[in-house]
């Protein structure tokens, strides 16, 4: 491999010929060569923002020539755009603060400047990394705050519109299986009748939750740690920078990040952080419910519930032709349990704020855009490939009606508890459904054929004014 050489303030490094990185970095590749895996690109893109912004702000304030400036801010979009990902090489668990990192962004754009005006890559010349592009900043207040743009970003792009997508999914399945009458079910065990439609509503009400969550968190990562440097008291940056280049990466993202209200709390503590993770823990739980209970309802189809008919997507056995499994929910129930993990991660980071410095900021950053990535993917591919497929299997859910114990609930208004239960009981023991039971016994029991239908009729049962009376439990 052709190398070039680069110093930093250690000395010299051999640096691959072709990077942008400098010597920093490759120190950095050295020391830290953990998991193979990357800091997460939304991060990088992150801080080509915050880097153009602080140039683009440090030349208004007299503190930048014009020329290095539009040099920089020229580079940093770049960094932004995503078109110099390759030079971004440092594993996720290096230096705690994520120093490395943002020295990785200096020396690329230092460098990119370099292959911009025609001078060899390291040259440090018209722009020095940490003289100009690390200008009035430090690793402190930089690297939380490309988090905090990063994951907010993510968040607002990506996750928001997939759980959207999903709740117009499941919503419009609640409307297209309103008249789908079918049996409910209590520990697992049959209970009253309720509308398929009405359970893809109580989901659809779950992904329309999940929806607001995400603005919840959106709106505890607002503010911006930028402007602390390196103990949260401003040292060495302009008193008017920070606010300034963060109306700049506002307006350039379209989001309401606004100025931290105390930098010792927001370079030392990372609470918002752990609240965004709560928010994707609980969208979690709530996602694995749906898709679990799809599962359920699905199962068979012959010899369970299959009351519902998910898109066949795959075949499902090596061994038996036919099987088909219900992939997609497997899918999702996977990511669901790996942001749950990725929650713990997150909370002991977080939790490891020392006195004016949290120190395991980069691998709290990987957990957490992992968690947004892999709900947003799931998420989509669950609403696309299962959701608008499902068909319901409208004969079974009305032959499991007639057939189960649960019917005779709708008798205690007519008959009363203890008389109820002792049909349930001749039913379970004759197999003989409910309603032909009781039409066997009219005059013993009091009603009539049209009390007797009105009171084993679904469809009155599935409305809250049904007429029940009496307690009970699930």
């Amino acid at each position: 491999m052709n190398t070039r050489t680069e110093t930093d303030s250690m000395g010299e490094m051999s640096v691959p010929a072709e990077a942008l990185y400098g010597a920093s970095t490759q120190r950095a590749v050295l020391n830290f060569p953990v998991s193979g895996r990357c800091m997460p690109l939304p991060v990088i893109h992150a801080y080509g923002l915050i880097k153009w912004a602080a140039a683009r702000v440090h030349h208004e304030l007299g503190l930048l020539p014009q020329d290095k400036a539009k040099l920089i801010e020229q580079a940093a979009l770049e960094v932004a755009g995503g078109g110099l990902d390759a030079h971004f090489v440092i594993d996720i668990y290096q230096t705690g603060s994520g120093t490395s990192t943002n020295m990785n962004v200096n020396e690329v754009i230092s460098n990119r400047v370099c292959q911009i005006v025609g001078k060899p890559i390291g040259a440090k010349e018209p722009v020095h990394p940490n003289d100009h592009v690390n200008m009035g900043q430090s690793s402190n207040d930089t690297f939380p705050t490309a988090v905090h743009v990063a994951v907010a970003q993510e968040l607002n792009k990506k996750l928001l519109p997939a759980l959207e997508k999903l709740q117009h999914s499941l919503a419009a399945k609640g409307v297209e299986f309103w008249e789908v009458l079918k049996i409910g079910r209590t520990h697992l065990m049959d209970a009253t009748p309720v509308r398929l439609g009405q359970e893809f509503k109580g989901y659809a009400r779950q992904a329309e939750l999940a929806v607001n969550r995400v603005h919840k968190a959106l709106n505890a990562i607002m503010e911006l740690p930028l402007g602390g440097t390196a103990v949260g008291t401003g040292l060495n940056s302009h008193p008017e920078m920070p606010g300034r280049a963060i109306a700049l990466i506002a307006a350039k993202s379209g989001l309401s990040f606004h100025g931290a209200q105390d930098h010792f709390e927001a370079q030392s503590a990372k609470d918002g952080f752990v609240e965004v993770s709560g928010q994707l823990k609980t969208i979690a739980t709530s996602l694995f419910k749906i898709a679990n209970d799809l599962r359920w309802l699905s199962s068979g189809p012959q010899c369970a519930i299959g009351e519902i008919i998910l898109p066949a997507t795959q075949p499902g056995s090596s061994i038996m032709p036919g099987k088909v499994n219900p992939v997609m929910c497997e899918s999702l129930l996977q990511v669901c349990a790996r942001v749950m993990g990725n929650d713990t991660t997150v909370t002991w980071c977080a939790a490891n704020g020392n006195l004016e410095l949290n120190v395991m900021m980069p691998a709290l950053a990987a957990a957490l855009l992992e968690s947004i990535g892999l709900l947003t993917n799931a998420t989509t591919l669950f609403a696309t490939r299962c959701v608008d497929g499902i068909v319901a299997n409208r004969e079974r859910c009305t032959s499991f009606i007639e057939h189960s114990l649960a019917m005779v609930t709708g008798l205690n208004s007519k008959l009363g508890y203890d008389k109820a239960a002792e049909i349930a009981k001749q039913s379970s023991k004759t197999g003989t459904p409910v309603r032909q039971l009781c039409m066997e016994r009219l005059g013993e029991l009091g009603i009539t054929e049209a009390e007797l239908n009105e009171a084993l009729d679904p469809a009155r049962m599935t409305q809250p004014d049904a007429g029940m009376v009496g307690g009970g439990g699930g």
